[in-house]
């Protein structure tokens, strides 16, 4: 687990943790890669929607699957869901690529009270 300010700059940051950790743990390159998008674009979503001071990361490889989650501690308006966006806007697709990359994921309260927590398992290849 790892904790950074929630900041835009920290994104880049979250990222190459990320890629750091899941080589160190021989994750093949496919899963790297989509493990590196989906936190960034969980991490993104929890500094630019919530009023958070930080933003925690954390990794777990459970058998054959490896389990994301990021928390935030801030009060988002809304909750994380995919949505349909048309091809002219900018922005909004970040839920719906974290739905396609991954097996399964969700939203749960976060444990200390305030924020939430989002998660993805992605497959492992073996």
């Amino acid at each position: 687990m790892f904790r950074l300010p929630a900041l835009s700059t920290s994104v880049g940051e979250a990222r190459r943790h990320v890629v750091r950790r899941l080589r160190s743990w021989g994750i093949d390159q496919d899963t790297l890669d989509s493990a590196e998008l989906i936190v960034s674009e969980l991490f993104t979503n929890a500094v630019r929607h919530t009023s958070s001071e930080e933003v925690r990361c954390s990794l777990q490889l459970i058998g054959t699957r490896l389990r994301l989650e990021v928390a935030d501690q801030g009060c988002a308006r809304t909750v994380p869901e995919a949505r349909s966006v048309s091809a002219d806007q900018e922005g909004g697709r970040g839920l719906m690529l974290v739905e396609a990359l991954s097996e399964a994921w969700g939203v749960r309260p976060n444990q200390g009270g305030a924020g939430r927590a989002v998660w993805a398992y992605l497959a492992v290849s073996v």
